[in-house]
Order: structure tokens, then C-alpha cells, then sequence
């Protein structure tokens, strides 16, 4: 009996030792493929002029797959070690499965990165469909692993899983609202990654740094960042100034106040000043022909300027400033351009709008072009005997 226990021990020690020698060299092929085989191969990636190599390097893909060397070595090794060959063999099948997920979302994230660095990656992102990629491979992979500890075929459990559909939708209810958005973001092409987008109920105007598939991240002009829920972009108005981008024309849609007590007709002094106006010649010597035909025509009295036609300080202006835009250098003249009158209010004075569009959607550029505009009108208005609308001068000017 003591012969039998004595070799029943130098059988278990053997066998553990054995176990032991296997768990030590997988190790040392995990050590030399992790510490020496991979640092080699990442720098002759960095030798290389192409990008994907290095992106996988940065997803760490290679890293992963060198997670599969011990796992290799152990099942290699499983028939020296019998009396663990089934505990070794259920561990290393779990321990592969989880490997090879790692793998694929590592993929996954390299392949939606090399696409990112296409210029079509800007019209159409992929970033949202790859998570979603990975969300699908982390459940199914999962399954796979509960149903190898639990020894029952993976398609049973799926199956068991079909009864549970009302209460996955529940939990992943933004999941699947997130998806279907991203799925109309990117068929309308509603947003892009550098959009500048104004969406006031979340704070939002800047421009979109991230596109995923459950947030989008804008950085707005004050460099705070905000993250938006994708679905939110289906269910909440924003503005996109993509637009303003490809015409290469910003708009400028400002008014000055008209004190409406300075419109009056123009007398003669002031037609012979202003006739010395380049921009005005032309104007005016079409308006008093047409003028004097009508008058002529109509027989109306001189008597009164409120006989006939006659032309007045605002309508010379607005004539002016048309032509000054016409002839400016910043101002695009094959989109709109308009001058007009907005409603006048009591308590405002008279709207003079300018509706036009400069040539540089530049920030910095177009305050400076629309700055120098006004600069302008505002300077020229005494010349036409016209005055800004002031509310404290108006009172100032009462008592």
C-alpha cells in the first residue's frame, strides 16, 4: 500500500512538474514574442512609408495576436500533460475565444482609422458603424464563451436569447436610436467631421471634432467641448455651415438705423455735390432725364416738390451703396446683393439692410470686410444730409 502512494506522488509530481515546465515555456514564448519578436516589427513599421502599417501598431493588433503564442504552445503541448488535458484544453478554447474578440475589435478600430485617413472618410465616416461592428462581435463572442463554461451549444443560447428581445431593446434603446441616426447622418450626409454647426438647445456652435456611433463631439469657438447624443441630430433643428463653405461666400446681412426726420428730397445744392460722386454720375444723370420726360410728359406743376418724381437723400444713398458693393473688391457680385428698407419701428428708426456676400469665409477676414463696409456708410450718411438713429441723442435733443 505505501508502495502505491509512494508511486501515486511521483506520478502527481511528475505530472506537475511537467505542467509546470509547459506553463513555463509558454511564458517564455509569450516574453520573447512580446519583449523582442514585436519591437522588431514595430520598427520596421516605422520604416516604411505607409500609414496602415503604423495604425495597426497604434490599435495594438500585432500585440494582441502575440496573446495567441502561449495558448499555441500549451495546446501543443496538452498531450504530455493528460491528467490536465481537459481543464487545459476547456481554459485555453476560453482563453482564445477572448483573444480573438481583442483581435477584431483591434482590427476593426484600425480598419475605420485607415478609412479615416481618406479624404471620402470626411463625407461619409465610418467610426459609428464600427463600433457598432464591435458591439455585435464583443455579444456574439460573449455568447460563445458563456456557452463553452456552461457546455451547451452557442445556438441554443441564442435561440433562448430571441425571448429576451423586449427587455434587450429596452437596454439598448440609445444603442439602437443612435444607430439608426448615424445611419441617416451619413445617407443624407447631414454631417461631416469639420462642419462648423450652430445647435442652440445643446449650447452647440463649432465645429465637429468626432462622429461615433452614440456621441458627437463638437469643439465649440470658445474651445469648450460638447458631446451630443447622434439620435439628438434626428430630433433637434441645427444649422450646418457647410454650405457657406463650398459657395466660398459668407453673408453679410447687417442694417444701419435711419433717423427718419433726415430723409427729405434732394434740393439742388446738394444734387451739385453729389454729382461729383464717381460711383453717383451715372445714376444721376439717368434719374433727372427720366425725371424731366415724366414731368414733361405729366405737365406737373413746379410749384411744389410734391409734384411728380423727385429724388431723395435715402433712395441717392441706397443707389451709392449698391454701387459701392458692386465695385467692391471682397464682395462677390455673382451671389445676392441687395440694399433695402426692413419695417421701420417707432422706437428703431429705418431698417437700411445690406444683404450681400464676402469673398472669404475666413472669420477674421469677413468681420474685417463687413467692419470696413459699415465703416464706410456710416461715414458717407452726413453727405447725404442722412443721420444715424440715436435714442439717448433723441432724448438729449427733446429736452
Amino acid at each position: 500500500m505505501e508502495k502505491w502512494l509512494l508511486l501515486l506522488k511521483n506520478e502527481i509530481a511528475i505530472e506537475l512538474l511537467k505542467l509546470f515546465i509547459l506553463l513555463f515555456v509558454a511564458i517564455i514564448g509569450f516574453y520573447i514574442s512580446k519583449k523582442i519578436i514585436l519591437p522588431q516589427i514595430h520598427k520596421f513599421f516605422k520604416r516604411t512609408k505607409t500609414i496602415w502599417d503604423d495604425l495597426l501598431t497604434q490599435h495594438k493588433v500585432l500585440g494582441r495576436i502575440m496573446l495567441l503564442i502561449p495558448a499555441m504552445i500549451i495546446q501543443y503541448g496538452l498531450p504530455l500533460v493528460p491528467d490536465f488535458y481537459n481543464f487545459l484544453s476547456k481554459t485555453i478554447h476560453l482563453y482564445v475565444y477572448v483573444v480573438i474578440i481583442l483581435i477584431i475589435n483591434s482590427l476593426l478600430d484600425s480598419a475605420v482609422a485607415i478609412y479615416n485617413t481618406r479624404p471620402i472618410a470626411y463625407k461619409w465616416p465610418l467610426k459609428g458603424w464600427g463600433q457598432l461592428l464591435k458591439m455585435f462581435v464583443t455579444i456574439f463572442g460573449g455568447i460563445f464563451v458563456i456557452a463553452l463554461i456552461l457546455d451547451k451549444s452557442p445556438w441554443g443560447l441564442v435561440s433562448s436569447i430571441g425571448a429576451m428581445t423586449a427587455i434587450l431593446l429596452l437596454i439598448f434603446k440609445d444603442t439602437l436610436l443612435s444607430f439608426v441616426a448615424s445611419l441617416q447622418i451619413a445617407s443624407y450626409n447631414l454631417i461631416r467631421v469639420g462642419d462648423w454647426i450652430e445647435m442652440p438647445a445643446f449650447g452647440v456652435d463649432g465645429d465637429v471634432v468626432d462622429i461615433s456611433l452614440h456621441t458627437v463631439r463638437v469643439q465649440n469657438f470658445d474651445k469648450t467641448i460638447v458631446s451630443v447624443p447622434t439620435h439628438k441630430f434626428l430630433d433637434v433643428s441645427f444649422k450646418n455651415w457647410r454650405g457657406m463653405y463650398k459657395t466660398d461666400g459668407r453673408r453679410i446681412k447687417r442694417s444701419v438705423l435711419i433717423d427718419q426726420s433726415s430723409i427729405t428730397f434732394l434740393n439742388q445744392t446738394m444734387l451739385e455735390n453729389l454729382a461729383n460722386v464717381d460711383l453717383l454720375k451715372d445714376y444721376l444723370d439717368k434719374k433727372q432725364k427720366e425725371i424731366a420726360k415724366d414731368h414733361q410728359l405729366q405737365q406737373h406743376s413746379p410749384d411744389s416738390p410734391l409734384n411728380g418724381r423727385r429724388l431723395t437723400n435715402l433712395g441717392t444713398f441706397r443707389a451709392y451703396i449698391r454701387e459701392y458693393l458692386k465695385r467692391h473688391p471682397h464682395v462677390r457680385q455673382d451671389l445676392t446683393l441687395i440694399v433695402r428698407h426692413l419695417q421701420p419701428e417707432a422706437s428703431k428708426g429705418l431698417p437700411l439692410e445690406i444683404y450681400c456676400f464676402a469673398d472669404d469665409t475666413r472669420w477674421d477676414t469677413y468681420e474685417g470686410i463687413q467692419a470696413d463696409i459699415f465703416d464706410h456708410v456710416l461715414a458717407a450718411m452726413p453727405f447725404f444730409g442722412l443721420r444715424t438713429y440715436q435714442r439717448n441723442a433723441l432724448v438729449d435733443n427733446r429736452i
